[in-house]
């Protein structure tokens, strides 16, 4: 009797309250209006956002030469080395700095996921068995229910915060896909590099060749007329002597280039061998470069200096809503009971909620909202000099192929004039018309060209590495499965996916329009990058929870 007379005042007393809410309903609203005017008014002098600075594209000078060929995407193909092509898969396959890159990038979906969880209702269980112990009988009680909290997105604070944190992740996508080209044109580099330096290596060998035929012919000569240990044979015997140390240097930096692609590849230097070839590839037509806006568009750094921008932006909106009231509901449902036969019987429903503004807090949102203002002006100024490196990268390409491609030519002319030079003086050395001396100084001047030649040649085509990666935007780094790939390579490639984040939210999600992202700006749907082979095997032990090191071998 007792419990239903509570269970039943229970009930009474909602209904009363709630004819008493009937009855004054009209006055509370009047009050509440006042209420809302006089904060409204309060809050109309806080600070507010401006718009976003923007800067114009469209009006900027075309560039000063261009081509007519469109490079393709993957843009080392153009070189035709069908082994370069297998390094540059491994490389996005297996490179390390690759798979942080890609970390960070989950990382920054994880913090959109983690924003974005703050526009829907937190929902939790609690169970509570408390026992009081003293003089008289054992008080027991048990009480459990559910307990729910929400905070009205009233200004659109959270939905700006959520599409901030995508535009950080997007930025961060960018920032992936410079690291690929980065990758890209240091495996590129180190092949040509490699192939310069085994031209240099066949270079020096003929040289040395001739280098001793020379000394035989020098101490014939001088033995001939008693002067075997002659000077000139000694400058002769030194001239083959240098060309031996030089293949060492080249050796040398042969070895250490061998590892760097090793490294770059993701695999041990200790073994790394590379057989390139000393053949320069042909030079590829030169590129068409665009507009200065379409590069612009094609570039991950300046999109992710743009995307930086945008969100910093969107954080200077979150500041200025701080400044206004925060409406927070809660509702509760318990269960409470004094022994388990009147578990299920007395049920509690309590909903409530609360309006918070600030009043006074020292000018602190205030500082906030003009420190978040300076980081926009920074990030803005930040994207511009983006631009103007972009801009400044594709011309110095240009020039630097122009003048590079002259500069060739001039040194294949004093090649050419240096060996009739060395054969000339040479017939004269025999009849005596000339010295030695200028016989030797006519060698290593030869020989010398001769390998600045070669060099130049490398330096022509890391011209043209640095004008590709200029030009170049985003391409699919998952690994070509039509290229051979090592045995350590991704065995299967649809295994890999990683989490996309929400683009945009609908209206009974996230609020978020379409302008929330600007689809102008490309690479905000490119395919997804994949994770690195040999790092899936302790990634998914990570993921999985497993308790060993996942930096252990």
């Amino acid at each position: 009797m007792q419990s239903r007379n509570s269970e039943s005042g229970c009930h009474c007393g909602e209904t009363a309250g709630l004819q008493l809410s009937g009855r004054v309903n009209h006055r509370k609203m009047g009050w509440l209006r006042m209420i809302a005017l006089v904060v409204f008014s309060g809050f109309a002098g806080c600070a507010s956002k401006g718009p976003m600075p923007s800067y114009s594209t469209s009006s900027l000078p075309p560039m000063s030469e261009s081509g007519q060929t469109e490079s393709p995407d993957r843009w080392w193909t153009t070189f035709n080395d069908r082994e370069l092509d297998s390094q540059v898969n491994r490389a996005l396959g297996e490179n390390l700095d690759l798979a942080i890159a890609l970390q960070r990038l989950r990382a920054a979906q994880a913090v959109t996921r983690r924003e974005a969880s703050d526009l829907y209702p937190d929902l939790n269980g609690f169970f509570v068995n408390q026992n009081s112990f003293g003089p008289g009988p054992t008080d027991s009680r048990i009480d459990w229910g559910l307990d729910a909290a929400y905070q009205v997105d009233l200004w659109g604070r959270n939905r700006t915060r959520v599409a901030a944190e995508q535009l950080r992740t997007e930025a961060t996508r960018a920032d992936y896909h410079a690291v690929a080209l980065t990758l890209s044109a240091e495996i590129a580099r180190n092949w040509f590099a490699l192939i310069e330096a085994s031209a240099q290596i066949e270079l020096l060998e003929e040289q040395v060749e001739t280098n001793v035929k020379g000394l035989k012919a020098v101490e014939l000569r001088y033995a001939e007329i008693g002067e075997g240990g002659s000077p000139n044979v000694l400058r002769q015997r030194g001239l083959v002597q240098s060309t031996l140390e030089q293949i060492i240097v080249v050796k040398a930096d042969m070895e250490v280039l061998e590892h760097r692609l090793s490294v770059l590849t993701g695999q041990p230097p200790q073994t790394a061998s590379y057989i390139t070839g000393s053949d320069f590839p042909e030079l590829p037509p030169l590129p068409y470069t665009g507009l200065p806006s379409e590069l612009l568009s094609r570039r991950p750094d300046v999109r992710a200096a743009y995307l930086a921008l945008e969100a910093a932006d969107r954080d200077v909106a979150v500041a200025v809503r701080d400044q206004y009231p925060r409406l927070d509901l809660s509702a509760s449902l318990v269960n409470s009971a004094e022994n388990p036969e009147t578990l299920f019987r007395d049920w509690f429903l309590s909903i409530g909620g609360q309006l918070l503004g600030p009043i006074l807090d020292g000018g602190q949102r205030r500082a906030e909202v003009d420190r978040r203002k300076a980081l926009v002006c920074e990030r803005f100024a930040a994207y511009r000099q983006a631009i103007l490196i972009a801009l400044q990268e594709v011309e110095d390409g240009l020039a630097l192929e122009r003048y590079q491609i002259e500069r060739i030519e001039k040194l294949e002319t004093q090649v050419q004039l240096a060996q009739l030079a060395s054969e000339q003086l040479l017939q004269f050395f025999i009849t005596g018309e000339a010295t030695y001396l200028d016989v030797l100084s006519s060698n290593q001047t030869e020989q010398r060209l001769q390998r600045s030649l070669l060099s130049a040649r490398l330096d022509l085509i890391l011209n043209r590495i640095r004008l590709y990666l200029a030009l170049a935007g985003d391409f699919d780094t998952r690994p070509d499965p039509s290229l051979i790939l090592p045995p350590s390579g991704p065995q299967n490639l649809s295994e890999i996916t990683i989490d996309v984040p929400p683009q945009e939210l609908d209206a009974e999600g996230a609020g978020l329009q379409d302008d929330t992202l600007d689809r102008s700006e490309p690479g905000i749907d490119s395919p997804e990058p994949e994770l690195p082979s040999t790092f899936r095997s302790v990634f998914s032990e990570f993921q999985s929870g497993s308790e060993q090191n996942i930096f252990s071998p």
